[in-house]
């Protein structure tokens, strides 16, 4: 075996394939183990081959568990379980010889053996392998560096769950659209895609990798370009203060592909949270708008305080008061001219203001509020004028 080819074959499997040069020598030990066995070998062996880097050269050992006499069962034991219809439900062993190895037997080979343990017994080299073994060895190389390759895959988009990725467009099946995102294919199912976006091969996007799981034919990424936290993560992106905590984002509301709202508050003082969100001439939250197709972004800033948080909530809308109401509800009061503003188109406005903060908000106008108020009153004089004619009635009577 010519050495240098052998070891520049590793190195250029191992950069390829994304595996570690020693998985690689390790598919291609369990190969020739696959072949010895297959040549030379007898039912049940456990074959481990040693490939040295040193020298290119092959060794071959047998491996048996060593086993104490009460562990396995007798040959009346055995007698007596092929009459039985159930297996017995103990902790012995049917001992193969190919497999299992004595103590007492075991100790003759290497004297501080233990039960439990393996035995390695020394193999003869062999350097001639039939068509049918050389075919199991490739067989072998081909499914372990498959088996390495999406086991690598997947530990690494496990590990970037809840993480914006990059994928370009590949192909479009059944409203999925599959994206090339380097070492994997990514898919993006109808439900997570924006609302209106289209797709077309050779696109690029920034998505938001939202699970892996183990798939029949490798990881299954799935990915979102409509998950909350996507916007959340591309803020992260683009606003420095979030990576470094001066900034934390509170709470996010959003409606993919039309609107959305962002509340942000500051860790630090002197930062001002929506200043840094915005960025100089609004460059950040412009380039997050921009990778969203336009989705609309409110940054509004958190507060501790209810009224002043559900007010902020309702931006661009200018808010007069805001009474917090029993079971979860808020009144907000607004002018004439922003109830339209306040409510938004179709009600959107109020509805992201409500999800944003957990608040049940009903919104009205100053006028609204102000004649209802005058009109309740009204009523009121009108029941104590009613009960104070009764009073009067009933004294005459008496």
């Amino acid at each position: 075996m010519d050495l240098k080819i052998f070891t520049s074959s590793i190195t250029q499997i191992s950069e390829e394939k994304g595996i570690s040069k020693e998985k690689v020598v390790e598919i291609i030990e369990q190969a020739f183990a696959a072949a010895y066995k297959k040549d030379y070998g007898k039912k049940g062996q456990i074959i481990k081959a040693k490939l040295s880097s040193k020298t290119g050269d092959v060794k071959f050992w047998q491996i048996k568990l060593v086993v104490a006499e009460d562990e396995i069962y007798s040959e009346q034991e055995l007698e007596e379980l092929k009459n039985q219809e159930e297996e017995r439900e103990d902790e012995k062993i049917r001992f193969n010889p190919e497999k299992h190895i004595l103590l007492k037997d075991a100790k003759k080979i290497d004297s501080k053996i233990k039960k439990g343990e393996d035995l390695e017994i020394r193999l003869e080299t062999k350097q001639d392998y039939g068509r049918i073994a050389a075919q199991t060895a490739k067989q072998v190389i081909l499914q372990r560096i498959r088996e390495a390759e999406r086991n690598t895959i997947f530990e690494e988009y496990k590990d970037k769950e809840g993480e914006i990725i990059s994928g370009i467009v590949q192909r479009i099946e059944e409203g999925k659209v599959f994206l090339d995102i380097g070492k994997g294919l990514g898919i993006l199912p109808r439900e997570e895609q924006i609302q209106g976006e289209f797709y077309r091969y050779g696109q690029r996007f920034k998505l938001y990798v939202m699970k892996v799981d183990e798939g029949a034919k490798g990881p299954l990424i799935i990915l979102s370009r409509s998950y909350p936290k996507m916007l959340s993560k591309l803020f992260e992106l683009e606003v420095p203060e979030i990576q470094a905590g001066d900034v934390v984002i509170k709470s996010i509301a959003r409606e993919p592909g039309s609107r959305s709202k962002i509340a942000v508050s500051a860790k630090a003082d002197g930062v001002d949270p929506i200043g840094a969100m915005v960025g100089q001439k609004g460059t950040r939250v412009m380039a997050v708008i921009n990778e969203l197709g336009g989705e609309k972004v409110d940054i509004i800033e958190y507060s501790d305080k209810s009224e002043k948080y559900i007010s902020n909530s309702l931006s661009p809308a200018k808010v007069m008061e805001v009474r917090i109401m029993p079971k979860n509800k808020a009144m907000v009061i607004v002018p004439e001219d922003q109830l339209s503003l306040a409510i938004g188109k179709e009600g959107q406005n109020v509805r992201l203001a409500a999800q944003l903060t957990g608040w049940k908000i009903d919104v009205r106008s100053g006028e609204e509020t102000g004649g209802k108020e005058e009109k309740e009153e009204k009523e009121e004089k009108e029941k104590e004028k009613t009960s104070k004619k009764k009073t009067t009635k009933a004294k005459k009577i008496d």
